[in-house]
């Protein structure tokens, strides 16, 4: 029987319909609200999911970033301002009226890579999200790691910097997200044109080395100016540093890399490839660790919030 699966995003909570072979057979999305109110993103997602429902009533799947405890409240979000002890099960589950699973966003995507994506038939991956934020989703011997609590999975607030580290959202400093996300390459970025290192980057940011993204810099890059590659490769080095930390704890045979900045194609896998191969413990004696880019795109929430809400 199809089930339906919403991805809570930033800008957008998206929705699915997917049948009993992982095809997507209808979509729908409503921007996420921004006013940091629990309510408001209830009915988000309640509003995505009852025009996918159509009447019928299929089970639902919803994920959602930050820790997702096993009872489907949302404890706390640090990219969700305002949002904290949020009972998004328990909501969901009254004004649909059906059963609702609830998961962390990126448990949710890495179960669909793993099904029907870059991952499909792998035992051991772990799905690295590299957006504002970092996310990520670990599966071990073919079963999805959630922990304890429900909170496995947020590597991107792992500290590799403690000393004089950056500021993160979550309270700490030197999180692994604040060097090696989207945010943290328009840093790196901002950086390099501040020091008049990277003057093409600066023309595609109209001139203002404040406005330098790091689509900025990607663009360059794949147009082949050598101080954008320069700053790529700065930024590989600082994704590879915490893969290489999961490595050496997980033990996984494949990395699965999402996001937006995965566009950028070999433009950032190379680096981080060459990066990943100096920092991971003893290379040159373990079995090859693939580092892939995720086929999923925005819709791997939502196809893994849908196989998740399926009766076990």
């Amino acid at each position: 029987m199809p089930t339906i699966g919403v991805d809570v995003g930033g800008t957008k909570c998206l929705g699915v319909v997917l049948d009993d072979d992982g095809k997507v057979l209808a979509e729908h999305r409503v921007p996420t609200p921004q006013m940091g109110s629990g309510p408001a993103l209830i009915a988000a997602v309640a509003e995505v999911a009852g025009q996918l429902q159509g009447g019928a009533a299929m089970r639902v799947g919803v994920g959602v970033p930050g820790l997702v405890d096993r009872g489907g409240t949302l404890r706390f979000a640090p990219n969700i301002v305002g949002v904290t002890e949020l009972p998004v099960r328990e909501e969901l589950s009254k004004q649909l009226g059906v059963p609702v699973q609830v998961d962390n966003d990126a448990t949710c995507a890495v179960w669909a890579e793993r099904a029907v994506g870059a991952g499909a038939g792998r035992a051991h991956l772990i799905l690295v999200t590299l957006g504002t934020g970092i996310g990520g989703g670990v599966v071990v011997d073919g079963q999805l790691v959630r922990g304890s609590h429900g909170f496995a999975g947020e590597i991107g607030h792992m500290v590799i910097d403690a000393v004089g580290g950056l500021p993160c959202p979550c309270g700490q400093r030197g999180c692994w997200e604040r060097y090696a996300s989207g945010s943290g390459l328009g840093r790196l970025a901002r950086e390099a044109a501040h020091a008049r290192q990277v003057p093409r980057v600066v023309e595609l940011a109209g001139g203002d080395p404040e406005a330098v993204r790091g689509e900025h810099v990607t663009r360059a890059a794949a147009d082949g100016d050598p101080a954008a590659r320069e700053v790529m490769n700065r930024f590989g080095w600082w994704v590879a540093l915490g893969l290489a930390n999961l490595a050496n704890a997980f033990d996984t045979e494949c990395f699965v890399l999402g996001g937006g900045l995965v566009e950028a194609g070999d433009i950032l896998l190379a680096p981080v490839r060459a990066s990943f191969l100096d920092l991971v413990e003893a290379a040159e004696h373990r079995p090859p660790v693939d580092i892939i880019p995720a086929t999923l795109g925005e819709h791997a929430g939502a196809i893994g919030a849908a196989m998740l809400a399926r009766p076990n």
